[in-house]
């Protein structure tokens, strides 16, 4: 319900207005970082247009309508053909489409078009999420236009993106767009502590690594966190300090052994996240503002010597490298040109 969503009280305003009028639009986008709510947002304001409980915009969250539009049942990752279709909820009126190894598939796009012209099954109108619509392919981004031109009157489509500028120009006029913004640190560290029984340390250093997200909070482990920790602070040490190819190869050849498959990006993440640190205060001598508090002496001294000026196209190069993830990309190859780069100074 939009009263236990964190943060983006003016989302929530924007939202309840629509459901008190009953003019939700036919096609929203909801863009911001990822973890910052968007998904759970869509889902609040689908109870509410459903729920026959509502106060003041706000759903019951405990009548068997708002307890089953949640409830989906995500099939296996590897099972391709459960991605072509549209996912339902325990209500027949609420559907989602999700991505299937980077990619929604065309056919879940096409899904989603024929769905939408059927009447809804109990409800007066049927709503859908397409998640992470940034990863739709040119024929499925073409396939969805089809529903964005002609939208039936009796469906609600939500988008959520962290990557609105992947969206073509097409999808993104034909849609009203609602920006998230990251939650405050201060927000995620009660949450943590209030929600989740986190104690006071552990949810400093996840609210502080979280950069507004709750749902990164939320996958932080501690320990894990300090391993990957020590490993991207010797790419930063050696990368500014001591120049050390050899020593940053086999760092690259750690992160992409495949025992390490679903740590990479958390990695890449983390490296960027401390080059921030450097930067900023290289730039404003503010320590105060370093993320990263448990590296702050070393990141201090690092942030005085000269090669910090390389800092911001090193940024620009992980960014690169992110994006290109999502076309399958060799992770190895990349990264290991990303460190000589920086092993470079360039």
């Amino acid at each position: 319900m939009f009263a236990d969503l964190i943060g983006n009280d003016a989302a929530k305003q924007v939202m309840k207005r629509f459901i008190a009028g009953r003019r939700l639009p036919n096609s929203l986008i909801f863009a911001g970082d990822e973890g910052v709510g968007k998904r759970q947002f869509a889902l609040a304001a689908i109870r509410a247009m459903l729920c026959r409980d509502t106060v003041d915009s706000e759903p019951c969250g405990v009548c068997s309508i708002c307890k089953r539009v949640g409830e989906f049942a995500i099939p296996s990752e590897e099972d391709k053909d459960a991605h072509k279709l549209v996912i339902w909820s325990g209500h027949r009126d609420v559907g989602t489409v999700i991505s299937y190894k980077r990619s929604i598939l065309v056919d879940a796009i096409r899904s989603l078009e024929t769905e939408a012209n059927f009447r809804p099954y109990e409800a007066e109108s049927r709503f859908f999420i397409i998640d992470d619509a940034d990863k739709m392919n040119d024929a499925a981004a073409n396939a969805l236009l089809k529903t964005l031109e002609e939208p039936p009157e009796t469906s609600h489509l939500f988008l959520i993106t962290s990557r609105p500028d992947s969206l073509l120009q097409t999808i993104r006029s034909r849609c009203q767009m609602l920006r998230f913004s990251p939650v405050e640190r201060s927000q995620v560290e009660q949450f943590l502590i209030e929600q989740k029984a986190y104690s006071h340390d552990e949810a400093r250093l996840a609210s502080a690594l979280s950069h507004g997200s709750i749902g990164r909070s939320l996958s932080i482990n501690a320990d894990e966190y300090r391993r990957r920790g020590e490993r991207m602070m010797a790419v930063v040490n050696n990368a500014i300090g001591g120049r050390d190819i050899a020593t940053l190869l086999k760092i690259s050849e750690e992160m992409n052994d495949a025992k390490n498959k679903d740590g990479f990006e958390s990695e890449i993440d983390l490296l960027e996240s401390l080059l921030h640190d450097i930067w900023r205060v290289a730039k404003t001598g503010d320590h105060s503002a370093i993320i990263n508090t448990e590296y702050s002496a070393t990141l201090t001294s690092l942030a005085e010597q000269s090669s910090v000026k390389s800092i911001p196209s090193w940024i620009e190069d992980i960014e690169r490298l992110r994006s290109e993830l999502n076309v399958n990309v060799n992770r190895k190859v990349a990264t290991d040109s990303l460190f000589v780069s920086m092993a470079a100074g360039q």
